[in-house]
């Protein structure tokens, strides 16, 4: 019989050296930016108990958690008629008592009510780690992928938000990709379900319009039909979710559709002031009113944030918000925060098929000695020793194979420089060092070989 061929679960992903050489010049950068704007390194472990995780995300978003089997007999304390019966979620319930983590922001919160004894407030973390949906795998979605979150936890200021937007801007620029921030209010969206009468089902409406890049207006109205949305309603919806103009006339524009609304228009408010303090800052990234950006989870109660690729086809690759009370539900109450998570493997598939990962990136070593054996073998490992003293990545053949194979493997490794030591060198103790882009050879004694790449 065969060997069966290993595979992997669908929507997870090996990554090569290579891809992890990119992957890792994205979660620097995006570092980078979190630590110069004065945030703090956290983790939480991957399992939450789903007391934390269920509720937080919506009926959609409680559908896509994984969940984990109880340890040991998980079957012990059920009935047979449980186990027989239809009630799947009743039966997961008994089951299950953990679940792998859906985000990084409601973890975040349980630590937050945790530890709040130890936390000086406002709270200014970062958090680079995966989470795991179970959605349908496609180009761009997969079950297991990181996220880069930024969140400030403890403060109503909108100055935080206005931070987050020039995080943002400094990090797709230290990226290279050219991006639009799209921008809306959880305050505004209920200003617009009250206005039409539906104040009570602003999550059904908010929820259905979140969709209208994706399946378009006709099928969002559909959707609201189905809902129980009533047809005037759905009416009087229409010329909301097609405003026009610029950020201030959709504004304005808004302003006066749903004046009736002390909600809404406190948060045409917050968005006034952030674009003014956006503008007064010179921050010079594109920003979008969007009013059918809605972020179908739950907790967000302010301003709603979504970036998109302006030169590539794929979903968000960034987004977040204000969330009032979220550690609420975990005990601790008036403490808002806002954050926004950066997507990293849609930014790796955005860079891939723009070609934005600069050359260097896949070096992994500088400089490649060609082992020759004996003696020159030895003073070729003195010299590796010294260029990884000064921080120079060098590395040598380990054996004295022949020299095709070894500039072959160098070449594979995409490595800039190839040392050698042969008899002649050795006896006058030089290197022959050759540049693999140029192709030029130059000798250089052992004793000044390691200043070279100074």
């Amino acid at each position: 019989m065969a060997a069966q061929k290993p595979s992997i679960p669908a929507g997870t992903r090996d990554f090569s050296p290579a891809e992890m050489i990119r992957r890792n010049y994205i979660f620097d950068t995006i570092r980078r930016v979190f630590q110069q704007c004065g945030f703090q390194p956290l983790e939480t472990p991957a399992t939450e108990n789903l007391s934390t995780l269920l509720g937080k995300y919506g009926e959609e978003g409680d559908k896509l958690l994984f969940k984990i089997l109880n340890s040991g007999d998980f079957l012990s304390k059920v009935s047979p008629e449980e186990i027989s019966g239809n009630d799947s979620n009743k039966l997961s319930a008994k089951i299950c008592e953990r679940g792998l983590r859906y985000d990084l922001t409601v973890p975040f919160a349980r630590y937050v009510v945790q530890h709040q004894g130890e936390i000086s407030f406002p709270f200014r973390r970062y958090q680079i780690q995966p989470v795991w949906r179970a959605d349908r795998p496609q180009k761009g979605r997969y079950r297991e992928f990181y996220q880069c979150d930024v969140d400030v936890i403890g403060s109503r200021s909108l100055l935080n938000e206005v931070e987050l937007v020039g995080i943002v801007e400094r990090v797709f620029k230290a990226l290279g990709i050219s991006v639009t921030l799209k921008l809306n209010n959880r305050k505004i969206l209920y200003g617009i379900a009250e206005t039409i009468g539906h104040a009570d089902r602003m999550t059904e409406i908010t929820a259905a319009i979140d969709k209208l890049e994706k399946i378009g207006l006709d099928k969002v109205n559909d959707e609201l039909c189905e809902r129980g949305i009533s047809g005037e309603a759905i009416g009087k919806l229409q010329p909301i979710l097609a405003l026009a103009g610029s950020n201030r006339e959709k504004l304005s524009k808004l302003s006066s559709v749903i004046s009736t609304s002390g909600t809404g228009s406190k948060g045409i408010g917050e968005m006034t002031a952030i674009l003014d303090y956006v503008e007064k800052l010179g921050i010079a990234l594109p920003l979008e009113i969007d009013l059918s950006l809605a972020r179908g989870l739950n907790y967000y109660t302010g301003a709603i944030f979504e970036v998109k690729a302006n030169d590539f086809a794929i979903g968000s690759i960034c987004g977040g918000g204000r969330y009032d009370d979220l550690t609420g539900i975990f005990g601790l109450s008036d403490t808002s925060g806002v954050g926004i998570s950066f997507g990293a493997d849609r930014i790796y598939d955005v860079m891939v098929g723009l070609d934005l990962f600069p050359a260097e990136t896949m070096q992994s070593t500088k400089v490649f000695f060609v082992n020759f054996g004996g003696e020159a073998e030895l003073a070729a490992l003195q010299l590796i020793s010294r260029l990884r003293d000064r921080g120079i990545s060098a590395e040598i053949y380990p054996e004295a194979a022949r020299m095709k194979k070894q500039m072959e493997y160098a070449n594979r490794r995409v490595i800039p420089y190839t040392a050698l030591i042969g008899d002649d060198e050795l006896t006058a103790r030089q290197v022959t060092l050759k540049d693999m882009t140029s192709g030029e050879q130059t000798r250089v004694p052992f004793a000044d070989f390691p200043e070279k790449f100074s």
